[in-house]
C-alpha cells in the first residue's frame, strides 16, 4: 500500500534545513512515481562517519517509501576537489588515491542503505568523456557573477585569495552529474545547498524539470563547536568498534545530547522533544540521558548484544575505574622499551615527542597508575596493561 503523499512529504521533510522546494516536491509525490533521489559523495576519506550517517539515513527513508536511491561516487570531481567551506584551493587528488579511498564505501554505506535497492555510479564514467566543446557549452550555462555568489568564493574574492579557475568547474561537474542520472530529488548537507541549486540550473538548459533540492543539518564533532570530519580527529566512525564508539559518544558536551538524538538516532520530533523538556526541568539527568543515547546509536551500527555490552565495558573501564579482563594483546619485542617508543608501537603517538605530551598531559596510564616520564624503561611489560585516556587499552607480553 502506498503511503498517502501529504504524510511521505511529512516524514521525507523532517529535519531538513533546506526544501527547494516543497510545492514541486509534493507534486511529484502525487503524480505517484518512485522519485531518483541523488546523494554525491566524495572518496576524500576511508572512513563514513556520523555525519555523513544524517544524509543517508535520509536516503534510506526514501528508500522505505519506494523510492530509487542513486549514489554518486565522485571519482572524477574529487580530482578537482570540493571548494566548499575552503579559505584556499583544495589540492587535486590523484586516480591512485581515489581507487584507494572508494573501496569501502559501498561496504559502509550497506550499515544504512538497502543497496539492492541502490544504484551506485561514478561519476568518472560520463565527466571524463566531455571534450573541451563540451565544457565550454557547459559553462556557457552559468555567470561568473552566479559563482561569485557563493560564500567561500565571496570571501576569498574580497580578501584576494586566489581562485582557481578549476575550483568553477566543481560545482559544475556536480550539477552535471543531476542531468546524465535524471534526478528528481537530490540530498547534502546544508552547506551544499549552492552546488544543489546548480544542478536545477543544469537540468533546466537540459530540458529537464529541475530537481528539488533537500539539505540537511551539519552535525558537530565530539569537540562540540566544530562540523564532524577525520581532518580534526573529532569523529565518531560507523566502523569504530562498539566500546569505542560508545565511549565517543558519552563524552559529547551535554548540550548535544538532543541534537544527536535528533539526527544521529531514528527517534521522532516528538520524542525527541519530549527528552528535551525532561532535560530542561531537572527530571532527566544528562548522564543517564547520554548513556541512552549512546546504546542506541551502537545498536544501529552493530547490534543490541554489542550495544549492551559497551554499556558494560564503559561503566567498569571508565565510571569505575577498573582495568578491562580483556583487552586488545601487542607482543612487545627487544629489550629496554621506552614508554615513548611503545606508544609510537602502539600506533598511538605518531613520534616520541608526541608520546611525550602524551605522558605530559596524564593520558597515559601503566596498570592504572599515571604515567609520568616517557623515558620509562619497565624491567619487563609482560602482563602489563597500558591505557591511554578512557577508551584505549593494549595488554602486553614481552618476547
Amino acid at each position: 500500500m502506498v503511503m498517502d503523499p501529504e504524510r511521505q512529504l511529512a516524514i521525507l521533510t523532517d529535519r531538513c534545513v533546506d526544501v527547494v522546494a516543497v510545492p514541486e516536491l509534493r507534486e511529484r509525490l502525487r503524480a505517484g512515481r518512485p522519485l531518483r533521489v541523488k546523494l554525491g559523495i566524495d572518496p576524500s576519506g576511508p572512513l563514513l562517519h556520523l555525519g555523513h550517517a544524517v544524509v543517508l539515513r535520509k536516503l534510506r527513508e526514501f528508500q522505505d517509501l519506494g523510492h530509487q536511491a542513486v549514489l554518486i561516487v565522485g571519482d572524477f570531481t574529487a580530482q578537482i576537489g570540493d571548494p566548499t567551506g575552503r579559505s584556499s584551493a583544495r589540492p587535486p587528488r590523484n586516480p591512485e588515491q581515489i581507487r584507494s579511498d572508494m573501496q569501502s564505501y559501498a561496504e559502509q554505506a550497506a550499515v544504512i542503505l538497502d543497496l539492492e535497492r541502490t544504484v551506485i555510479r561514478y561519476n568518472s564514467g560520463w565527466l571524463a568523456g566531455l571534450t573541451f566543446a563540451d565544457l565550454i557549452r557547459l559553462a556557457g550555462s552559468v555567470t561568473v557573477a552566479r559563482m561569485l555568489e557563493r560564500d567561500d568564493f565571496q570571501k576569498r574574492y574580497r580578501s584576494g585569495s586566489p581562485i582557481g579557475l578549476h575550483e568553477f568547474l566543481y560545482p559544475l561537474g556536480q550539477a552535471y552529474d543531476s542531468v546524465v542520472v535524471e534526478a528528481d530529488v537530490e540530498l547534502g548537507g546544508s552547506e551544499q545547498l549552492f552546488n544543489l541549486l546548480m544542478g536545477r540550473r543544469l537540468q533546466e538548459a537540459a530540458g529537464q524539470p529541475p530537481q528539488i533540492c533537500m539539505t540537511l543539518p551539519v552535525l558537530e564533532g565530539t569537540d562540540g563547536v566544530q562540523r564532524m570530519g577525520k581532518s580534526l580527529d573529532n569523529y565518531i566512525a560507523l566502523r569504530d568498534p562498539p566500546s569505542e564508539m560508545f565511549g565517543k559518544i558519552m563524552s559529547l558536551p551535554d548540550a548535544l545530547i538532543i541534537r544527536y538524538f535528533r539526527l544521529a538516532t531514528g527517534l521522532s520530533a516528538e520524542e525527541c522533544q519530549a527528552l528535551e523538556h525532561e532535560l530542561a526541568a531537572g527530571r532527566a539527568h544528562p548522564r543517564d540521558l547520554k548513556l541512552r543515547l549512546a546504546e542506541t546509536i551502537v545498536t544501529l551500527y552493530h547490534g543490541a548484544a554489542a550495544a549492551s555490552t559497551a554499556r558494560d565495558w564503559f561503566e567498569r573501564t571508565v565510571v569505575r575505574k577498573e582495568l578491562p579482563d580483556e583487552a586488545p594483546a601487542f607482543v612487545v619485542t627487544g629489550d629496554g622499551v621506552s614508554l615513548g617508543e611503545l606508544l609510537v608501537r602502539l600506533g598511538w603517538a605518531a613520534s616520541r615527542r608526541e608520546a611525550q605530551r602524551l605522558v605530559a598531559q596524564g593520558a597515559i596510564k601503566i596498570d592504572g597508575i599515571r604515567a609520568t616520564d616517557a623515558r620509562h624503561v619497565e624491567s619487563s611489560w609482560d602482563g602489563k596493561i597500558v591505557q591511554k585516556g578512557n577508551r584505549q587499552f593494549a595488554r602486553l607480553s614481552q618476547r
